[in-house]
């Protein structure tokens, strides 16, 4: 019975999860090989079954449920849940030899380079023998670049070298400040704080509607790496064909599905997201009209799944609330995040004062403020008249001595500029949903994504 489970078998049950966790971890640590651009990104595949290289097998048991079954059965569960491809949102892991992050730090030809050009100017390139780059520094030939490790600083072929950029390992962060703007896009500010509420983690589901220039995309993906998967949508045909092309490229292609479609149904076409029912661990929104999503989102959402809502505009945020609350979303709340970078230096002040002010008495200072202005304007200025024909002139040699010593110190100050526009971010947790049953969405060219 289940006491004597309990009494009985505890540590042997313990004993072989543990063990199987172990296994596990081990293989994982000597078994993969990335062989993508950016670190996060790991290649899939639909091979279904449990890992070939970790020596752990589904173990038939007898149709009792004795004490030894019990425990064989709550292993095979375990390894069930560990090691099951059952979706295209899993990898293999026996097609890996080892899983060390990251496994490239040196240039090769396709690779994705950011370039550091100045303080507020960044770009990027794709590594290619025989091309060349070109700047107001100079020119920089590819093969320059090759067989260097990321990090390095290279001089310009012309110009007697005086030209210099720096070559960085690309970031989500690094790409949205150098890519080209098709849309405006959300910086790392918000966008770490949408991950963050999001609570992703890795080998998630998550659907974004509004790609733009991919900026959030990149965010996402590295977050629910290495086994999750990002289906985005966007309505724009050009933009939906460019994003593709820059995924593909970046080496991320393999965790990102990229549709056209309006997920709000205003093309008449029904909208919605087409990755089934309840498959979704998260939802990202950033569109026009967020409302018009929340019904479709809330459909795909597993339970106590997160959404998401980017609205520059109040009014958007509250019409979006409304929608979330009559779709049985909770724990609803709405936040505006602001950035503001201080710089660093060291600068030269001068001497604090160090004779005393006169103090002022409290009866003064109630005179001063409140006398008549009139009066007390006449009085103010033939006071100030009477003490400069009074005040002593001053020579050259008491002006250099009242001058005050400098003093090196380090001191910060707020930019004048800070990145980013202003947004509402709404956040929300899905509860009961309003859709009962189980249905299946299917794609546009009759292909369906999962049940």
């Amino acid at each position: 019975d289940d006491g004597e489970l309990n009494g009985r078998c505890s540590t042997d049950l313990s004993y072989c999860t543990s063990s199987l966790l172990l296994s596990y971890f081990l293989n994982f640590i000597s078994a993969f090989q990335l062989l993508n651009i950016m670190d996060f990104a790991l290649e899939h595949s639909k091979v279904d079954g449990t890992a070939v290289k970790s020596n752990i097998r589904i173990i038939p048991t007898s149709g009792h449920a004795s004490l030894d079954d019990k425990a064989l059965m709550a292993a095979n569960q375990a390894a069930r849940d560990l090691f099951s491809a059952k979706l295209d949102t899993h990898a293999n892991a026996a097609l890996y030899k080892e899983r060390v992050l990251p496994t490239k730090s040196i240039i090769e030809p396709g690779a994705l380079i950011v370039i550091f050009e100045s303080f507020d100017n960044l770009t990027f390139i794709y590594a290619k023998s025989g091309e060349m780059f070109q700047n107001r520094n100079g020119r920089f030939p590819h093969d320059d670049f090759i067989g260097k490790p990321f990090g390095s600083v290279v001089r310009s072929a012309n110009n007697q070298g005086y030209g210099f950029v720096y070559l960085l390992k690309p970031t989500p962060e690094l790409w949205a400040r150098s890519l080209t703007h098709r849309t405006q896009i959300i910086h790392e500010l918000d966008a770490s704080m949408i991950c963050h509420y999001l609570e992703l983690r890795p080998n998630m589901v998550v659907c974004e509607s509004g790609t733009g220039s991919g900026s959030m995309s990149h965010a996402i993906l590295r977050s629910i790496a290495p086994r999750g998967k990002l289906f985005t949508y966007e309505f724009n045909e050009q933009r939906v064909d460019k994003a593709r092309e820059e995924f593909k490229k970046n080496g991320v292609s393999h965790m990102v599905e990229v549709f056209h479609r309006d997920v709000c149904g205003k093309d008449g076409k029904g909208g919605g997201f087409n990755v089934g029912y309840h498959h979704a661990h998260a939802v990202m929104l950033d569109l026009p009209e967020p409302w018009l999503a929340v019904p479709h989102a809330a459909k795909v959402l597993k339970k106590g799944g997160r959404i998401a809502s980017y609205s520059p505009c109040v009014e958007q945020a509250q019409k979006c609330i409304t929608a979330l609350k009559s779709m049985s979303f909770h724990t609803i709340k709405t936040f505006e995040f602001r950035l503001r970078e201080y710089y660093v230096d060291e600068t030269e002040l001068s001497s604090p004062p160090k004779e005393k002010r006169p103090r002022m008495e409290l009866n003064e200072m109630h005179h001063v403020a409140y006398a008549n202005s009139q009066d007390s304007t006449q009085k103010h200025e033939t006071k100030l008249d009477k003490e400069e024909n009074d005040s002593p002139t001053t020579t050259n040699d008491q002006s250099k001595d009242d001058t005050k010593i400098g003093k090196n110190m380090i001191c910060t100050r707020p930019f004048t500029n800070m990145r980013g526009h202003t947004a509402f971010l709404t956040f929300a947790t899905a509860g009961n949903s309003a859709v009962n049953g189980k249905e299946s969405l299917v794609v546009e060219d009759k292909e369906e994504v999962s049940g």
